[in-house]
């Protein structure tokens, strides 16, 4: 734990009341400080009451006066203020163990970390948790937070997780909802593990803690070329895709009726596997599942028509290529389609990325490497730009997955590169040109020492 502060905002609160690098920060209004989530919980009042420890180790108390929920402007040597809580368990379809050698450490790291979850959105099991850390949640009201939990069965979770405590997780979640505490949940699919009658028994008891379990996604397990000595898994074929899908939906439509909500939805991935066209957006309700690529397609799509609308008469941007993976490709063509038939100007292409760095079974826009991406459009004509997928570069970093770099892959491919957000006006953007110079490379974020990568996208 440190809670020594290594800078201050320029005109910040702190700032303003001569707090000073070096100090620590003890306590904020009488409460311990332990990591960030005490410091934003704590600190979020108007009134903030900061006790602090010199240099010499003499303590001070510092009152500050500022607007509700600004942050007081303290930085610390982690963003955690702690070390990231490591993932306790061995998970049969573990996306990181399916990782080649050779690549930067920080890949290899496996978090799982309630911190983490309420505050960049990582999912976490839970099964690392003390009850005092359980309590503090409650205390604190940290929500919502986001649950991996793949199944209710004890036995089962224990199997899949690896660890033999994994199945008092759910009694742990039960907890959580009766206090209160909102969850979006996923469930990795593995066919003949934790579908069929496993999947109908694991919907039924996240169900039973609506409204504690918001929402809750299915996605199909991501399986990767590197899989020598690991559990044996099976991939979703169209068939085996088309009853996850039809099992879902008949439970959603159980749950509309009896909760308003389906709670249950699966991801994209899914849809494209069993050959169906997606649902409609209003389905969807409130699109909660976006980062399990739930409703993503379909709600870029909507964006982008409304986007199209606003696009001027006379518009004729300079030609472009975008490069993505194999299973948003059909539908960004699509989109590229409908724009063409409004703006006939219009000069772009679309070409789907084959993984051959994870493998061909890998078909999301998130996993393409840099590598990837050269060898397959090296001294093809791209026009004058590359659209790419924000989510292709690490977490906050100016690199792919395989540590080539942005620079690398401009230089190989002689186009400069913009990075696209998962948002159907700003690809609408993008492809007509709009504000392009914020968009490229060089406004990608500074390096982090936590990353997302997530294989439903």
């Amino acid at each position: 734990m440190s809670t020594v502060i290594t800078s201050v905002d320029p005109h910040s609160p702190a700032h303003r009341a001569h707090i000073k690098p070096g100090e620590q920060l003890l306590a904020i209004n009488g409460h311990r400080i332990v990591d960030v989530l005490d410091y934003r919980f704590y600190g979020y009042d108007p009134v903030s009451e900061l006790l602090l420890r010199e240099n010499d180790g003499t303590e001070r108390t510092v009152r500050i006066h500022k607007a509700e929920g600004q942050d007081l402007g303290l930085n610390f040597e982690t963003y955690l203020m702690d070390r990231a809580h490591s993932c306790a368990n061995n998970c049969i379809f573990c996306f990181v163990d399916q990782m080649p050698k050779g690549l930067r450490k920080s890949l290899y790291f496996k978090d799982d970390d309630a911190r983490l979850s309420f505050l960049m959105g990582n999912y976490i099991t839970l099964t690392n948790m003390s009850p005092r850390s359980v309590q503090r949640i409650i205390d604190l009201r940290i929500s919502p937070i986001n649950v991996s939990v793949h199944t209710t069965d004890p036995a089962l979770r224990a199997r899949m997780l690896g660890n033999p405590h994994a199945g008092e997780s759910i009694d742990v979640m039960r907890r959580l909802a009766e206090n209160g505490i909102r969850m979006n949940c996923q469930i990795v699919a593995c066919p003949g593990i934790n579908d069929g009658a496993h999947l109908r028994r694991t919907m039924e008891d996240l169900a039973a803690m609506h409204p504690g379990v918001t929402s809750v996604a299915i996605v199909p397990v991501g399986l990767t070329r590197y899989r020598e000595g690991l559990f044996p898994l099976e991939q979703y074929n169209a068939e085996t895709a088309a009853a996850v899908i039809d099992q879902v939906e008949a439970y959603a439509d159980f749950c509309r009726k009896e909760y308003g909500t389906a709670i249950f939805w699966c991801s994209d991935e899914f849809y494209l596997l069993a050959g169906r066209e997606l649902p409609s957006e209003e389905s969807y309700e409130s699109f909660a599942q976006l980062e399990n690529g739930v409703g993503m397609l379909r709600l870029l799509e909507s964006e982008f028509t409304a986007a199209l609308r606003l696009v001027e008469e006379d518009s004729a941007p300079s030609p472009f290529t975008i490069a993505t993976g194999l299973d948003a490709a059909p539908m960004l063509k699509r989109l590229l389609d409908l724009a063409r038939d409004r703006f006939p100007r219009l000069r772009g292409q679309v070409i789907p990325i084959v993984n051959h760095f994870f493998g061909e079974q890998i078909v999301v826009a998130g996993l393409i490497t840099g590598q990837d991406l050269i060898a397959q459009l090296r001294d093809r004509d791209l026009g004058q730009r590359l659209l790419l997928p924000d989510n292709m570069l690490r977490y906050h970093e100016n690199v792919f997955l395989d540590d080539v770099t942005i620079q690398q892959v401009e230089e190989a491919l002689g186009v400069p590169l913009t990075f696209v957000p998962q948002d159907g006006f700003a690809l609408c953007d993008a492809m007509f040109g709009v504000d392009e110079q914020s968009k490229k490379s060089q406004s990608v974020g500074e390096d982090s020492e936590y990353y997302q990568y997530n294989p439903s996208h």
